[in-house]
């Protein structure tokens, strides 16, 4: 087996990460190499809390990798591929004793969901990946550069978690923290493309309420040491002056004071433009424009009575009053412009006070919540495979037409002749034509999928994403090939117990 390090650049959409990781040396037996992840509860339980606090907020400013480069890619094809061992397969969760069902709907698989970790750079990351068959039903497939960081020799991402069913912030099956990650020893010292997958066993899901916002007393408040919050609203004078008067609630409410208006020009940020009454000689002295002091408008005219035009005379009214002969009165008003930056008025306020608290529990294993799709290995090239994952990136020419919200497919046979990509020393990839960006590397390659049961067999996971006619479009994508050493790994890591966070 070849041992490389891969270069920079190239129009491959190469997904490993610039992550900063967990660094271990990773425990080498033949070829099988494993990491731990989360080996522990309380590092789980930290990774947990990082991704759920403040409403998921880190899920969802999670992006996609994109791209380094622009550079286009030489693909060639190379020989046909040559299988190791003998072919085998492992049956999906639930079909370990049925036969396969031949039907015509097409139906997205249920194991899907997205990878989230941290980056080396501190920014957040997803991948796509599927829950497959395993002893212990814990276990995760994905691209082995959505787990190790291929910038960092021996080491694997941060914060690394597995969401089912993934959908703008909402996790349906629970979260599943991450335990131990096996791949390849090649990919794991050497990050041979070659081998680009990952089997990681996963914790019990967490579900529940996560960060849950509980009203507490002031009192509480100050002495909670976790995550916390103090909201400001506004009430009524009635509510304040009530407030005020308990000695129960008299530390919630407090009086804000507010501020009159500034005098400002016209260009000042936010300014408001007001009006002062002025003589009619003032007015039409004044210029026409913009500015302070200018006119505002027209002279307003209005008819009123003999007892409004005195009384508005005898307030110091600077406009003019007027009775015509039959005995009609009206005040003709000029007005100039004033400019003003915005007053507040005064405020009454409650502070209402926040801890959050996790009321959480475990949703069970993952494959019973989930299913799990089977896995086969040494299956020959040119079969019909259908692929899965959540694309989000653009391509190479900018555009974007993904949104990384809901997974889509591609469907097709894969080409027959094994594919090389010098640029990343791939020398046998497997590959598809499917026109899918950034985020959708880690999905799964099912053969012999059933819409049905939304089940199948993973044969690869996306590694690649090319361009192959070089016109700044990404049209291929391409998956390590899983022989007998990729079986040796799975059935390791599919032997391998995880355990519960939440008893």
């Amino acid at each position: 087996m070849k041992r490389i390090l891969l270069p920079a650049g190239g129009a491959i959409l190469a997904t490993g990460l610039l992550a900063a990781g967990l660094a271990g040396t990773a425990q080498a037996d033949g070829k099988v190499a494993s990491d731990a992840l989360a080996a522990n509860a309380a590092k789980a339980a930290e990774t947990l809390d990082f991704w759920t606090k403040s409403d998921n907020a880190a899920l969802k400013g999670a992006v996609a990798f994109n791209p380094d480069t622009l550079e286009v890619a030489k693909i060639q094809s190379g020989g046909s591929y040559s299988a190791d061992t003998k072919p085998g397969t492992t049956a999906p969760i639930g079909e370990e004793k049925k036969t396969t069902v031949k039907v015509q709907n097409v139906n997205l698989p249920k194991t899907i969901g997205k990878v989230f970790f941290e980056g080396r750079d501190g920014k957040l990351y997803w991948c796509s990946g599927t829950s497959i068959q395993s002893q212990y039903r814990n276990l995760v497939a994905t691209a082995g550069h959505c787990v190790y960081d291929i910038a960092a020799n021996d080491e694997v991402v941060s914060r690394w978690v597995f969401v089912p069913g993934y959908y703008q912030g909402k996790a349906p099956f629970g979260i599943y923290v991450g335990k131990q990650a096996f791949t390849h020893y090649d990919f794991d010292i050497y990050e041979d493309f070659d081998r680009d997958y990952a089997f990681v066993t996963v914790y019990d899901g967490i579900g529940g309420v996560l960060n849950k916002p509980k009203q507490v007393t002031k009192a509480e408040y100050d002495k909670y040491e976790g995550q916390k919050e103090a909201k400001e609203v506004e009430v009524s004078k009635a509510e304040f002056d009530k407030g005020r008067l308990d000695p129960k609630t008299t530390d919630f409410y407090s009086f804000k004071w507010g501020r009159g208006d500034q005098n400002v020009g016209p260009d000042y940020p936010g300014a408001e433009v007001g009006k002062d009454e002025v003589s009619k000689k003032d007015y039409y002295d004044a210029r026409i424009g913009k500015g302070n002091g200018y006119r505002f408008g027209e002279p307003l005219t209005e008819n009123v009575t003999e007892r409004e035009a005195k009384l508005y005379k005898y307030k110091g009214g600077k406009g003019d009053i007027h009775e015509d002969r039959a005995g009609n009165w009206t005040i003709t008003r000029y007005f100039v412009q004033k400019w003003v930056k915005p007053g507040s008025a005064p405020k009454f306020i409650r502070t209402d006070f926040y801890i959050f608290v996790n009321e959480v529990k475990s949703v069970g294993r993952l494959g019973d919540n989930v299913g799990g799709q089977g896995v086969a290995w040494n299956q020959p090239t040119g079969k019909y495979v259908r692929t899965f994952g959540y694309p989000y990136g653009p391509h190479l020419d900018g555009n974007r037409p993904y949104t990384g919200v809901t997974p889509k497919w591609c469907y097709g046979k894969t080409a027959s002749k094994v594919l090389t990509i010098p640029s990343k020393k791939v020398e046998e990839q497997q590959s598809l034509k499917c026109a899918v960006t950034a985020g959708y590397d880690g999905g799964p390659w099912l053969y012999n999928y059933s819409n049905a049961k939304r089940l199948g067999y993973v044969n690869g996971v996306t590694s690649l994403i090319a361009d192959t006619d070089k016109n700044n479009r990404y049209d291929t994508i391409t998956s390590a090939i899983f022989d007998g050493e990729a079986a040796a790994i799975y059935k390791a890591a599919a032997a391998t117990y995880s355990g519960k966070l939440v008893p």
